[in-house]
């Protein structure tokens, strides 16, 4: 892994894409109750832009909502499942550095999962630039609940099998580049959970950029050794994760 950039890691996902989009975890409907509250604004009939939309699992949700999505995505693999899985779905490939969108055309724009690949310094003036005045950034992240014991030692088990690794974490510094920027900043936490599989949940592991960069006989001996790991604890192979999800909204003056 060594010599390895940060684009390197944000590409690479589209080998993995049907894996992420058959294994990633969804969103709980309250975090798009949220969303509504924080930015002021009902979703349905709003011009979103779902940047780094991956596979399109929130931006079929923010359709469900009834908003007018527009996805932005770099990769063709996700992109590729993204089609297949919401078909008429108006797709750019791009990134959010430089969105290919004239100013003032959209109420929101979001990234689920994604802003940590993005430069802010960059992809937050696109952003204001690009929304209405009363338009708000949205930035998400699911990241497991390593309070609870088997999580946290799953993690310990993968962070010493891989290095470098990182745990799902929301990066510290989301609040600074959208308040640098004057948006107005509120935030929220939820947590939820889902009932998966051991194999499910080892799927979900493997669609992960530090996973998808590796050898194939690397991952797969990680992976197996973690598989087994979890078997131990969930013997009727099915498990119940919990998640905290937590969301940073930027609103722009009005």
């Amino acid at each position: 892994m060594t010599g390895l950039q940060h684009r390197d890691y944000a590409m690479s996902f589209g080998p993995v894409a049907a894996q992420y989009q058959a294994h990633r975890p969804s969103y709980p409907p309250e975090l798009f109750d949220e969303l509504e509250r924080l930015t002021g604004r009902p979703l349905r009939g709003a011009d979103v832009l779902d940047v780094g939309a991956g596979t399109g699992i929130a931006t079929r949700l923010l359709q469900a909502r009834g908003a007018r999505v527009t996805a932005v995505e770099p990769s063709a693999g996700m992109a590729a499942q993204l089609l297949a899985a919401a078909p008429g779905t108006p797709l750019v490939r791009a990134g959010g550095e430089e969105l290919p969108f004239h100013d003032s055309t959209a109420d929101l724009i979001t990234y689920a999962q994604a802003f940590h690949w993005t430069d802010p310094a960059r992809a937050v003036p696109e952003a204001v630039r690009v929304l209405r005045p009363g338009g708000a950034l949205a930035v998400w992240w699911n990241h497991p609940d390593s309070s609870v014991p088997w999580l946290a030692a799953s993690r310990d088990r993968l962070v010493a099998a891989l290095t470098p690794y990182h745990p799902h974490v929301r990066p510290d510094s989301t609040a600074e580049p959208l308040a640098e920027h004057g948006l107005r900043l509120a935030e929220a936490e939820l947590a939820w959970e889902r009932r998966t599989t051991v194999d499910g949940l080892v799927a979900e592991f493997g669609s992960r950029s530090h996973f998808a960069v590796l050898p194939a006989e690397v991952r797969d001996r990680i992976l197996a050794a973690e598989r087994a790991a979890l078997l131990a604890e969930f013997p009727d192979g099915w498990v119940l994760q919990p998640w905290r999800l937590t969301l940073s909204v930027g609103v722009t003056a009005g």
